[in-house]
């Protein structure tokens, strides 16, 4: 039991198609899925390979599931939503299944109470935060209609079939060897899916030889499809209809997601139990003896060691920019120039000191007003740039004329501002414009 789980553990927190997230943490940070999942399941006394026993139940672990899962979609709804979601099925299918017993019985199926009141208190606590979490969505979706995906672009970063069988560059083991296979995707970074040679070849055999029972195995299995199917997006069954698309279409929420390939955390997952069911054997009988279980525990420590080998990586590892003196202790709203494009990420992290309110900031989508800003500001410092960001509360103005070399502001900082009412400073490498020269 401990080198299955030990697998399944390694497999989803190292699956090689991880490595293409680097930049994408809410991505990389899923741990509490499969976690809260299985605090649940204790909680509720359910496991593969015995089914419900009352006698295990654990009202205690399953608050502290629920605590878990609610944790776990602060971090982004990315991920979080279809988390949301699968609790949501899971919850229903166990609801109905005691309703089933008790009319197939004619008795009620016993529940502790004090489970029934940590499901009430975790199930309106999550429903509580994932409201909360979704509000400010909402509120962007209806101030900036841009914001809702369309299907062509959950079309732009639907992978093909082949897409999950092939690493990203940044795997150690099979990086190199599918270079070949990368170049035939259209967005490598969303489309190299493989969770793992290994844990597939696992999760075959767990489908014949495992300590689960048949009917979890093949439920398992289907998960893996419909994971899969959901994951391929557009590409399943040439539309994604029926499938993603009719998700973004119909179900709430999914028109926010445009990634569908991200959806293989799942498959991921559902593999590595199956997989964990096949190195999950049964203690040795007394013919066996201690030496055929030293050989055999020792044996099962190999599947582990090629599941970690395929997770090993060279990401490389990028200096982070120091952020210029200029922009301690600016008064705010500020405008950090050039505006737009990849720069904006740096910007957004120095923001962290202080977190400052400021125009610069990359997302999927361009909001009309910062898209408004950057047309205004391309001339500044003039007369009607200055008009204008002062007409929308920009404070102050941070020149960055080391990144500005091939953008509209190269030669911001010889500009005069005589006449304009504004303030100019040079601070170490940055150029400083108090639009409000009082402040």
């Amino acid at each position: 039991a401990r080198a299955g789980a030990a697998v399944a553990g390694a497999s989803f927190a190292y699956a090689p198609w991880k490595l293409a997230q680097a930049g994408h943490l809410h991505v990389l940070c899923v741990g509490g899925i499969a976690l809260a999942l299985a605090m649940l399941a204790r909680g509720h006394g359910w496991s593969l390979r015995h089914g419900y026993r009352p006698d295990r139940v654990r009202p205690g672990w399953a608050g502290a599931g629920w605590a878990l899962a609610a944790w776990q979609v602060t971090l982004g709804f990315g991920v979080g939503l279809p988390f949301a979601y699968v609790l949501a099925l899971l919850t229903l299918a166990a609801t109905a299944g005691y309703v089933r017993s008790w009319w197939r019985r004619g008795i009620r199926p016993a529940f502790p109470p004090g489970l029934l009141l940590a499901d009430l208190a975790g199930v309106t606590g999550f429903a509580g935060v994932t409201l909360l979490m979704a509000a400010p969505y909402f509120e962007v979706v209806a101030r900036h209609p841009a914001g809702r995906r369309t299907v062509a672009q959950v079309e732009m970063f639907s992978p093909p079939l082949r897409g999950f069988l092939t690493a990203p560059p940044e795997s150690w083991l099979w990086g190199g060897r599918h270079e070949a296979a990368r170049a035939t995707l259209g967005f490598p970074g969303e489309m190299t899916l493989l969770p793992g040679v290994v844990l597939c070849a696992l999760a075959l055999a767990g489908l014949v030889f495992s300590a689960w029972r048949l009917r979890h195995r093949l439920a398992l299995a289907a998960g893996v499809l419909v994971s899969l199917a959901l994951a391929a997006g557009t590409t399943f069954g040439g539309d994604g209809d029926p499938g993603y698309v009719t998700l973004v279409r119909h179900v709430p929420g999914w028109d926010g997601i445009r990634t569908p390939g991200r959806l293989v955390l799942w498959t991921t997952l559902l593999l590595g139990i199956l997989a964990a069911g096949a190195l999950t054997v049964h203690e040795a009988g007394p013919a066996r003896g201690p030496r055929w279980r030293r050989w055999g525990s020792a044996a099962l420590v190999l599947p582990l060691l090629l599941v970690l080998a395929e997770g090993v990586n060279r990401t490389p590892h990028v200096p982070v920019p120091a952020a210029p003196a200029a922009l301690r202790g600016v008064p705010d709203p500020v405008l950090v120039l050039p505006l737009g494009g990849a720069r904006d990420y740096h910007v957004m992290l120095w923001s962290t000191d202080g977190f400052p309110r400021t125009v610069n900031g990359l997302a999927s989508f361009v909001p009309a007003s910062q898209e408004r800003i950057r047309v205004m500001s391309l001339g500044f410092p003039d007369a009607a740039s200055v008009a204008y960001l002062r007409s929308v509360g920009v404070r102050t103005v941070v020149l960055l004329p080391g990144y500005a070399a091939e953008t509209p502001w190269r030669d911001a900082a010889g500009r005069p501002v005589d006449g304009l009412g504004i303030r100019r400073e040079q601070v170490a490498d940055a150029v400083v414009y108090h639009l409000d020269p009082k402040g």
